[in-house]
């Protein structure tokens, strides 16, 4: 069996993995809540459903282990559970606790990825860029059929998901401002955490938000927050990851903005990480407040380019992961905005979720669209990268007279325009 936490942070204060299972009155109030449920029908994909399979788990009384495996696997993690539930049972701690008992050996490309990011960045980047330029070349499609053949649909589908290529990445881009702040010409008034989605992937969502946090920011020089490794692989390289991070901060106390919603939740729960490490959970705690989601910066009125209709999908790490809600300032700023049906309701990325359960995320994708179709959006808006993979994949295939933008890009842009109006920077 892999590391398992064993405590976790509930409202209760810090409980025991069987004691926050416990918690589950068994009432069935969340189950509408939960997109898995509400795809399936299945009772064992159910929040309490999940719950009590873990819970059999810590008692021994499963026979067959194995039989868990598919209903926690299949948990998108979302937390709209643990919103509606009056006893805000930490659901989504609950089913990663039961993932890690079931975990022999974690998975190997989670683990490579994990290594490479913590030991060998330089390395991961350059392979990274060779993966861009044979997806530039069109040469990564012939390789999906391998990909499925040898094991790796999960590679595959990623391919298939994600169209951005950037062969330089943010860091790489926004190096010029950070080596200003390093040298002690400049004092910055916040700092910029780029996490691995934006880092890599989503290079314009970056600069779009230093764009938007204006001339007194200046990039945190960290690597990845270690979210890949809590969630698919080891907690030891999570607690690596946290701290370097941790400590890159420690010569400011200045805030710390983040680009993805998903990322922003995952730093802000760093003190669980260390509940048997006092001095790190001190440390860890300190920090965590100092993490501003993009959601909470950018509550600002924003230019808008044309007539734009827009709508707004809450990130499910932004709304349920630490009770943000839709920017109404940003959204109401535009020429027509349409409140979104069930807009706090999963889209189906979830990280690589989509990627390891594309049928079942196809589903719950699907009622996403639909509801943003009726609004008759040309722009929907969203604060998580994994969001924006899916529903762009999903907007393309099913509703493709709309697009999707981060927020960062709609308080930055068009930035000519930002300029003459002398919208003010958010610090």
């Amino acid at each position: 069996m892999a590391e398992t936490l064993g405590k976790l942070s509930t409202d209760l204060g810090e409980r025991s993995t069987y004691d926050a299972a416990s918690q589950c009155s068994r009432c069935g109030y969340c189950e509408q809540s939960c997109p898995t449920y509400r795809a399936t029908g299945d009772e064992k994909k159910s929040p309490r459903g999940r719950n009590q399979l873990v819970r059999l788990l810590l008692e021994n009384k499963l026979p067959d282990r194995g039989a868990a495996a598919e209903a926690l696997e299949t948990c998108l993690l979302c937390s709209a559970c643990t919103t509606v539930c009056y006893a805000h049972v930490p659901v989504a701690d609950i089913v990663l606790e039961g993932r890690r008992m079931l975990t022999e050996t974690r998975p190997w490309l989670a683990k490579t990825l994990s290594r490479l990011l913590l030991d060998h960045r330089r390395v991961f980047e350059l392979l990274l860029k060779a993966a861009n330029l044979a997806k530039r070349l069109g040469l990564s499609r012939l390789s999906r059929p391998l990909l499925r053949r040898a094991g790796l649909p999960g590679l595959a589908e990623a391919d298939e998901h994600v169209e951005r290529a950037p062969l330089r990445f943010s860091h790489e881009e926004l190096s010029t401002k950070s080596d200003r702040s390093e040298s002690g010409v400049k004092s910055p008034k916040v700092l910029q955490f780029m996490p691995c989605g934006t880092r890599y992937l989503f290079t314009n969502v970056a600069k779009a938000t230093q764009k938007a946090l204006g001339p007194d920011s200046a990039p945190l020089q960290s690597g990845c927050c270690g979210l890949l490794a809590y969630n698919y692989g080891d907690l030891a390289d999570a607690r690596e990851f946290a701290k370097r991070t941790i400590t890159a901060a420690e010569t400011s106390s200045v805030p710390v903005v983040v680009d993805c919603s998903s990322c922003a939740a995952f730093l802000k729960t760093y003190p669980q990480l260390f509940l048997n490490e006092p001095e790190w959970k001190a440390k860890a705690a300190a920090f965590s407040k100092r993490i501003k989601d993009v959601v909470e910066v950018f509550n600002v009125p924003a230019k808008w380019k044309g007539n734009e209709t827009a709508t707004y999908h809450e990130s499910c790490r932004a709304c349920h992961g630490q009770g943000l809600k839709t920017p109404e300032n940003l959204m109401n700023s535009a020429p027509g905005f349409r409140p979104l049906p069930e807009t706090d309701s999963c889209c189906g990325g979830a990280g690589a979720f989509s990627f390891l359960q594309p049928e079942l995320s196809d589903e719950v994708l699907r009622r996403k669209i639909e509801n943003i179709a009726r609004t008759q959006a040309t722009v929907v808006a969203t604060s998580s990268t994994s969001c924006l993979i899916q529903l762009a994949r999903g907007l393309r295939k099913y509703y493709p007279s709309c697009e999707v933008r981060h927020i960062s890009e709609i308080a930055a842009f068009p930035d000519d325009e930002a300029k003459a109006s002398g919208s003010p920077s958010p610090f």
